[in-house]
């Protein structure tokens, strides 16, 4: 499958922006979705997750209340609504897409697209 992000830019702190990501290439809904992130000098890491049919989410505890992942199976996209941004929010983010197992661990993600840039200015 391949991924598409979008909706990356510059927004200031307690701004909000929202990113999607247009799967192409296989069937859509048989993918469990994440979105991570990855700063400068740091490790990319976890933000949310959504479960292939859309029942089930996950968040990063440095986003739960903040961010919402939402996926519409018809449209092949998965979206990450980011509300109250902070500046330590910036980074570069990625949507990816795994089959088997639901989980959280970038490792066991097996696609990924290029990745957004996300700037919050303080």
């Amino acid at each position: 499958v391949q991924l598409q992000a979008s909706g990356g830019g510059l927004v200031q702190a307690g701004g909000s922006l929202r990113l999607s990501c247009a799967a192409s290439g296989r069937t859509f809904s048989n993918y469990h979705m994440g979105w991570f992130r990855q700063a400068p000098g740091k490790e990319r890491e976890f933000v949310a997750t959504i479960h292939r049919s859309g029942g089930s989410t996950d968040y990063a505890d440095f986003v739960k209340g903040r961010f919402t992942i939402s996926r519409d199976n018809a449209k092949n996209t998965v979206y990450l609504q980011m509300n109250s941004l902070k500046s330590e929010d910036t980074a570069v983010y990625y949507c990816a897409a795994k089959i088997g197992s639901y989980g959280s661990s970038w490792s066991s993600y097996h696609y990924w697209g290029q990745g957004t840039q996300v700037t919050v200015s303080s």
